[in-house]
């Protein structure tokens, strides 16, 4: 039970740091475009030659 009294505010400050972090990825922009990295996965890159 004693252990509670340390573990409840380690568990509230490791929140309040991921909301800090998720936070901070909205305002950088972080979710502004979601479908441009799945489309540029499939692209072909015609620049470059593969190495076979």
């Amino acid at each position: 039970m004693n252990m509670l009294i340390y573990l409840i505010p380690i568990a509230l400050f490791m929140g309040g740091i991921g909301l800090v972090a998720f936070l901070w990825s909205l305002r950088s922009g972080q979710y502004e475009d979601l479908q441009g990295d799945a489309w540029r996965i499939l692209a072909d890159d015609e620049g470059e030659n593969p190495k076979l």
